[in-house]
C-alpha cells in the first residue's frame, strides 16, 4: 500500500472516488450528489493525504488509502463495493517533489491551512450527513493536529470515527488483552511505554486507560501507568509548551532524554512503538524490557515494514525468545536455536470492516468508544489457545470474513444498548449480521 501511494500519480490508469479541492467551496454537496447510486452509499473514507501511513505528506497520492481501506471493507467484511465511495480532500502538499512532478495528479500548490482549510472540512462533513445521512464517514491519514481536532469537532455531530486514532487502539487494547492470557497478569496490572506521542499513542493510550477503569482503576491511576516518550524524551510535568493531547499522560517523573533511559527508569511491562522511526527497539532496549519481564510485551506497530521499530526476529533474538510480539507491519514465521514463532500483524483491517458494516446494517445514529471497545475485547476473545502457543496474539487473516462478522455484532449490541440504533432490533443479530453481507468471492462453473 505504501508503495503504491508513493507510485501513484505515475501508475494511475483510471479514477477511482472523488477527489474535492479548494475551488469546490459553495458547491460540494451538489459534486457529492453526482456520484452514481449516491442514496446506496454506505461506507466512505475520506483522507488528505497529510500522513500516509510512515511516509509523511503524499498529497493527492494518498487516495490509494481511501481506495485501499474500502476494497479490504469488501474483502474482509463483506460491505458491497458499490456502496462504498473514496474521497480525497485534495488541498495541496508541501511535498516539492511532487509539486514539480508533470505526472502528479494532485494540485501543484502548498497546502491549505488555518480557516479556509477548517472551512472546507466543514462543508464536506456536513454535505456528507446531509447526502449520505445512513453512511458512516471515516477518516483516514490525517497529520496529528488535524485528526484529534477533527475527531473531536464531529465525532458527536455526526456517524464519523478516526480510523488512526480509534481503530488502531482497538487493535492494539485487543493484542494486550490476548498478551494477558499467557503473562496472567490482568491488564490495569500493565505499565505501558509508548515510543511515539501522536494521534496513534494517545488513542491506543485512552483505550487502554478506559479499560483499566472498566477494571477498577481511578481514572488517574489508569493514567499514570501509560507513559509516552516523544522526540524529546520522556512526557513529564515539568516540560513546557506540552500539546494539548500529551498532558493527560505526563508524568510526575525525572527527565529521560532516550527511550533506553526512560524504559530502565520506569520498568514498563509493555512496550508500543508508534513512531515511525526504525530501528528504535534497539537491543538494549529489548535486553532492559526483558531483563524487568518473564514475558515482554513488544509491539511494533508503524507501519511501512520499513518504518517498524524491530523486526521479528530481533523481538525474539533479543529477549532470549522470551516476547510476546505484534507488528503493524508483516514479518514471517522466525525460528531461533530449534524454536518457532509466527507473529501477526495488529492489522487495523481486524476492526474498521466489521466495526463499519455493524454501525451500518443497524444505521447507527453514531461511533462510540464502547463500540472500539466492544470490538477490542471479541477480537482477543477469537485469538484461540493455539494462536497464543505460536506466539499469535490474533486469529489468522484466513478466518477474517468470520472475525469481522463477530465484531459487527459485538459493535450492534453496543448501538442497540446506547440507543443509537435506528432499525429495529432482529429476532437473531448475528444471522442478521451474516444474511446481510456482500459475498466477494467470484462464482466457480462446472
Amino acid at each position: 500500500m505504501g508503495e503504491a501511494c508513493k507510485r501513484f500519480s505515475h501508475i494511475f490508469r483510471r479514477p477511482r472516488g472523488l477527489y474535492i479541492c479548494p475551488r469546490d467551496r459553495g458547491r460540494i454537496r451538489a459534486i457529492l450528489r453526482n456520484w452514481p447510486a449516491a442514496a446506496e452509499v454506505a461506507v466512505i473514507v475520506v483522507t488528505d493525504g497529510e500522513r500516509i501511513l510512515g511516509l509523511g505528506d503524499l498529497g493527492a497520492n494518498g487516495m490509494g488509502i481511501p481506495i485501499g481501506k474500502l476494497s479490504l471493507y469488501t474483502a474482509c467484511a463483506g460491505v458491497d463495493p458499490g456502496r462504498t465511495l473514496p474521497v480525497m480532500l485534495d488541498v495541496g502538499t508541501e511535498n516539492a517533489e511532487f509539486r514539480e512532478d508533470p505526472l502528479y495528479v494532485g494540485l501543484p500548490q502548498r497546502r491549505l491551512r488555518g480557516a479556509e482549510y477548517d472551512a472546507l472540512v466543514d462543508e464536506f462533513v456536513t454535505a456528507v450527513a446531509e447526502v449520505f445521512p445512513a453512511a458512516v464517514l471515516q477518516f483516514e491519514d490525517f497529520a496529528t493536529e488535524n485528526a484529534i481536532t477533527l475527531l473531536s469537532r464531529y465525532r458527536d455531530r455526526t456517524c464519523t470515527f478516526n480510523d488512526d486514532i480509534q481503530g488502531t487502539a482497538a487493535v492494539a487494547l485487543a493484542g494486550l488483552y490476548a498478551s494477558t492470557r499467557i503473562t496472567g497478569r490482568p491488564l490495569h496490572e500493565q505499565r505501558l511505554v509508548f515510543l511515539g506521542a501522536g494521534s496513534a499513542a494517545t488513542g491506543i493510550a485512552d483505550l487502554v486507560a478506559r479499560a483499566m477503569v472498566e477494571e477498577g482503576l481511578a481514572p488517574v491511576a489508569a493514567r499514570a501507568r501509560i507513559a509516552l516518550v516523544d522526540s524529546k524524551g520522556l512526557v513529564t510535568r515539568d516540560r513546557t509548551g506540552l500539546a494539548a493531547h500529551k498532558l493527560p499522560y505526563a508524568l510526575e517523573a525525572a527527565p529521560q532524554h532516550d527511550l533506553l533511559t526512560s524504559v530502565r527508569a520506569l520498568r514498563p511491562t509493555t512496550l508500543v512503538g508508534v513512531s515511525a522511526v526504525p530501528h528504535t527497539f534497539t537491543e538494549p532496549v529489548l535486553r532492559a524490557m526483558a531483563a524487568e519481564n518473564e514475558r515482554p510485551v513488544v509491539f511494533a506497530l508503524s507501519n511501512p515494514t520499513s518504518r517498524a521499530e524491530c523486526t521479528a526476529e530481533e523481538a525474539y533474538r533479543w529477549t532470549d525468545g522470551r516476547a510476546i510480539f505484534a507488528s503493524g507491519s508483516p514479518f514471517a514465521p522466525v525460528t531461533l536455536d530449534g524454536r518457532s514463532w509466527v507473529p501477526r500483524q495488529g492489522n487495523n483491517a481486524y476492526i474498521f470492516p466489521g466495526l463499519g458494516l455493524g454501525v451500518t446494517l443497524v444505521q447507527a445514529r453514531r461511533v462510540t468508544e464502547s463500540m472500539f471497545a466492544a470490538a477490542a475485547r471479541r477480537l482477543a476473545e477469537l485469538a484461540t489457545d493455539a494462536d497464543l502457543a505460536q506466539g499469535s496474539l490474533y486469529p489468522p487473516l484466513d478466518r477474517i470474513m468470520e472475525v469481522s462478522a463477530e465484531v459487527a455484532v459485538a459493535v450492534a449490541e453496543v448501538a442497540y444498548g446506547e440507543g443509537l440504533a435506528a432499525l429495529p432490533r432482529p429476532g437473531d443479530l448475528p444471522a442478521f449480521v451474516r444474511a446481510n453481507r456482500y459475498d466477494p468471492r467470484y462464482p466457480l462453473y462446472t
